[in-house]
């Protein structure tokens, strides 16, 4: 139904959203091309209730906080959540309304980020694809970035007609624009992992990778750029002091990466690097790090590959099927599904090979057979640094989760020598499998696959032993829900891990990526979850994926390492942030008796938070064919996401790969009855 043509002074009803409102058609037309000025001149049709009144399907809240604006040019901020209104004023179009509300919301942020901010790393250049002549590539990631616009990039004044809204898409340009494959999956433009040791850094893209390094006078500086490459990175290793043989004196960094079977790896000396060569581990490799100076790949199906850098000689070992790893000191333990746990040295390796094999030795044996899924060294002040050789006189706690969701713990202290560790507790509180456990001096840590769901015990010792009296006592429970895309990449279990992070105590934290596409983190205390602080991105880009990381302190001022975050972004940036500080606010305020009741309530996203979070997101539930067996959380969590890009010029498809894989493992096709899976899907 049309609406007929009215006198300004003519009182106008309204319904909106059930709620009647009446004002006077020049309160709702002063604002030209505004949808009341269409509705009311008949350009736009509405719909009449049983009284008369036009009917709005709108928030009649909203709405009532517009209509105050409408007639009286102000605007009353109290108790109004600033994003909503200015998505409803963008709804009926009052443009002076939404610039000063999307200048609020600017208020709130900035591109400068906040204490915790500590730089910003441009994306570096894509390497030219050897298919393509060097002239043909004309932009790099970090042109690209620069030449698109930035959320926080709308200039102070009200007046400026080209001003966009926050919610307004970024304009992008076409993939015939730039060198870089944009319908190509995952992005070849967003940092896929990030790690690192000591004063550097390593970042892998989905073909290329590169490393920075910081220097006290200079800041961070990049050093490393691979050759395009093929294949996705899947995996990612760093280490920056690497004794050669035929340079002793002299630490070499060496960068690894692996795709599928194969592992590369590179050395760094001098801005000078080489490819030392390729590996193959035989199957997927699901993780790959460096113990001391030797490369360790290993894959969930009982294999595992070790580069030794002295002999420059790769080995591969089957084993028992592993489901989950530690390293303490030179020693690489294995949890595996038969219920042992073997444990490799390294240090002694390639000495400790008997018939061109490695030396794998069982530790211990869970006493009901469950697959052990989740590991945990801790090394007492008073561990000898040779264990666990001839496992006599040494002191060594083992904190570790089955698949049936029990937590134990397992010592060996001088006076049990000679008989192997023997159990010392057991935990039940879990009734799904444990995906993490983490064991320290005062704090026991355990995450089942429910949510990410944390429990936490405060550790009693007694002469540096952990004590029965008064025994270990609860702490918190906690979930640290971190949601995942159906179809994510096999990378993005690498480079979203929730934690804990941190050696000491009162530090450990565990790091909260709620939804797969948010440009912010929460930090939480990995001991009760409580809010650290919450992350957010300085120019609004997506954080893709994130690790804490502690760099040397400086040498002229001898001052103790620090510990930062480090995120990298869709956009391939890289932003710092300075976790030291964070903690050190935290730590001060919890002391002083600061805290209020609603902060020591807070820990991830409140329920209005989460909502928001999840935004355009719908959760369905389906029935998941293909669990996964990795003890990896983000692979064992039941919560996915299934995320569809926003329209733009470019589709994202998932190239899978097509290698097989066992059943059971990641793309397998093994039937599991009785799982399900819910799923998250973009509207």
């Amino acid at each position: 139904m049309n609406i007929p043509f009215s006198l300004p002074g003519e009182i106008i009803k309204l319904n909106v959203g059930g709620t009647r409102f009446s004002t006077s058609k020049q309160t709702l037309t002063w604002i030209h091309d505004s949808f009341f000025s269409s509705l009311l001149s008949g350009r736009i049709s509405s719909v009449k209730d049983e009284t008369g009144a036009i009917f709005i399907d709108r928030d009649p809240a909203a709405f009532g906080h517009i209509l105050n604006y409408l007639r009286t040019k102000e605007l009353n901020l109290h108790g109004v959540d600033v994003e909503s209104l200015r998505h409803e004023a963008e709804f009926y179009g009052i443009g002076p309304l939404v610039k000063k509300l999307a200048l609020c919301e600017d208020l709130e942020r900035s591109s400068c980020g906040t204490v915790l901010f500590q730089g910003y790393l441009a994306p570096p250049a894509f390497p030219a694809r050897p298919d393509r002549p060097a002239a043909d590539h004309r932009y790099s990631i970090s042109s690209e970035a620069e030449l698109r616009p930035k959320p926080m990039s709308r200039g102070p004044s009200l007046n400026n007609k080209e001003q966009r809204p926050v919610s307004a898409v970024e304009p992008r340009h076409l993939k015939s624009d730039l060198d870089i494959p944009l319908d190509m999956y995952p992005d070849p433009r967003k940092v896929l992992i990030a790690t690192g040791h000591h004063n550097w850094i390593a970042l892998a893209y989905a073909h290329f990778i590169c490393c920075y390094r910081i220097k006290e006078s200079t800041g961070w500086q990049l050093v490393f750029t691979s050759p395009y490459l093929e294949r996705t990175v899947e995996r990612l290793a760093l280490n920056s002091r690497v004794v050669m043989v035929n340079q002793p004196d002299n630490k070499e960094k060496m960068i690894a990466i692996s795709y599928g079977s194969q592992i590369r790896l590179w050395s760094c000396h001098d801005e000078k690097s080489s490819e030392v060569g390729t590996f193959d581990l035989g199957v997927r490799v699901d993780s790959l790090f460096f113990i001391g100076s030797q490369l360790v790949a290993t894959s969930h199906t009982g294999k595992v590959g070790v580069w030794h850098a002295v002999t420059q000689h790769w080995w591969t070992q089957d084993v028992q099927p592993i489901a989950s790893f530690d390293t303490a000191g030179s020693f690489l333990l294995l949890g595996c599904t038969n219920g042992s746990i073997y444990y490799i040295d390294m240090q002694k390796f390639p000495l400790r090979m008997k018939d061109n094999d490695l030396l794998v030795t069982e530790l211990y044996h869970d006493p009901a057979n469950d697959s052990v899924t989740a590991l945990s060294v801790y090394l007492t002040p008073k561990t000898t640094n040779i264990w666990p050789a001839g496992l006599s006189g040494n002191w060594i706690e083992i904190a570790y989760g089955t698949s049936s969701g029990k937590v134990r713990v397992i010592v060996q202290h001088p006076e049990t020598g000679g008989q192997g560790p023997q159990l010392f507790q057991t935990f039940s509180v879990h009734r799904n499998p444990i995906t993490k456990v983490m064991l320290s001096e005062k704090h026991l840590v355990s995450v089942c696959s429910e949510y990410n769901h944390v429990r936490t015990w405060g550790v009693t010792r007694f002469r540096g032993m952990i004590s029965t009296q008064p025994g270990s006592t609860p702490l918190a429970s906690f979930k640290v829900l971190s949601l995942e895309d159906t179809d994510a990449h096999v990378s993005y279990a690498a480079g979203n891990d929730i934690g804990p992070f941190g050696e000491r105590d009162d530090q450990q934290v565990f790091v909260q990526k709620v939804v797969p596409e948010t440009d912010q983190l929460y930090i939480r205390l990995s001991s009760t979850g409580q809010r650290v602080h919450v992350i957010r991105s300085v120019d609004g880009s997506v954080i893709t994926c994130f690790c804490v990381h502690e760099c040397e302190g400086s040498s002229r001022m001898g001052s103790p390492p620090r510990r930062y975050l480090f995120t990298g972004h869709a956009n391939g940036a890289i932003q710092m942030w300075d976790l030291t500080t964070a903690m050190d606010q935290i730590t001060k305020k919890n002391k002083e008796g600061k805290f209020t009741d609603a902060d020591a309530a807070a820990g991830g996203p409140s329920e209005r938070e989460l909502i928001k979070l999840l935004g355009q997101c719908d959760v369905t539930a389906s029935r998941c064919t293909t669990p996964s067996m990795s003890p990896a959380s983000s692979q064992m969590l039941p919560l996915r996401i299934n995320q569809l890009r926003a329209s733009s010029s470019t589709h994202l498809t998932n190239q899978s790969s097509t290698e097989s894989l066992p059943l059971g493992a990641e793309g397998g096709q093994e039937e599991f009855e009785g799982y399900y899976e819910l799923k998250i899907t973009h509207c």
